[in-house]
């Protein structure tokens, strides 16, 4: 494990709908993480890492666009 020198001090919020939530669950359990927090820095960690994948889409985006869940997945 790293050497975690600092602490962590700073609180982000964060909304998610039910099949995100769901979705970030399901990865956490499937890969054996200890808390759903490890799992999103987990998850942030490897997406920040993976320069292979094209940037967002950002114009004329709103927050609302951005999704965990593909829309092609979704339970609803």
């Amino acid at each position: 494990m790293p050497d975690r020198t600092q602490k962590r001090s700073e609180r982000i919020q964060l909304m998610l709908d039910v099949d995100e939530l769901e979705a970030i669950d399901a990865w956490r359990f499937d890969n054996r993480l200890p808390s759903r927090a490890a799992a999103i820095r987990e998850l942030i960690k490897r997406g920040l890492m993976n320069r292979a994948l094209e940037p967002p889409e950002t114009k004329d985006a709103r927050t609302t666009d951005f999704s965990v869940v593909p829309d092609n997945i979704r339970n609803n």
